[in-house]
């Protein structure tokens, strides 16, 4: 019924796939993987997925793109970034503390690239787009966490920004079911496509410069 809906109100057409993506791995540090930590959950299933696809698209020449949520002290004691308010968890997210490095099971390498932000979006107020548009990557593959947070602003802030969008649900995981499901669900009909690993794995294989 739902679907019927979309799809009468046209929603949910297949993205352009282009032939230089880049992997955009958002907040998978210790903060949002580690359960221990305030804002964390076990998204060790969502770890492995993404090292998976970002092994395999460093072998093809795939740029890679992590980010972290860190703040300074004036920011994460004051009152100047109003997302803390409604969310004073991510306070604990302090620049040089161990919640704010990325997860050590992710295969990061000294040629990725790393931006650090300090709202929802992998996009809004960092150097990320014009990083892509040097590198003329016209594909993002966004993987992280949350789903119903960061990973879903950073998809609307990809299409927004001229990109298409692929999420591989495999690789996106969030601390509730519902909210994780919802959010697939609204980028699939809005903004990407949330699609397999196995799907992302073969596209990220071809080699540069080859038809995708």
């Amino acid at each position: 019924m739902i679907d019927a809906v979309y799809e009468r109100a046209g929603f949910g057409a297949a993205v352009r796939r282009g032939e230089r993506p880049a992997i955009v791995v958002v907040d998978l540090t210790n903060g949002f993987t580690d359960p221990s930590e305030p804002t964390g959950a076990d998204l060790s299933a969502v770890v492995a997925g993404t090292g998976k696809l970002v092994e395999a698209g460093r072998v093809a020449g795939v740029p890679v793109v992590f980010t972290t949520i860190a703040y300074t002290a004036a920011e994460a004691d004051g009152d100047a970034v109003t997302w803390l308010t409604k969310a004073p968890g991510m306070r604990a997210l302090r620049e040089g503390t161990a919640a704010v490095a990325i997860d050590d099971r992710l295969p990061v390498e000294p040629g990725d690239h790393l931006i650090t932000k300090k709202g929802a979006s992998a996009f809004f107020g960092t150097g990320l787009a014009a990083l892509l548009a040097g590198l003329r990557v016209d594909t993002v593959l966004i993987c992280g966490a949350t789903t119903s947070g960061c990973v879903r602003a950073s998809a609307v802030d990809a299409v927004q920004s001229g990109f298409s969008v692929l999420v591989p649900r495999q690789c996106v995981g969030d601390r509730a079911q519902a909210p994780h499901e919802a959010n697939l669900f609204d980028i699939q009909a809005k903004y990407g496509d949330v699609i397999e690993l196995a799907d992302a794995l073969d596209y990220v294989r071809v080699p540069a410069g080859v038809a995708r």
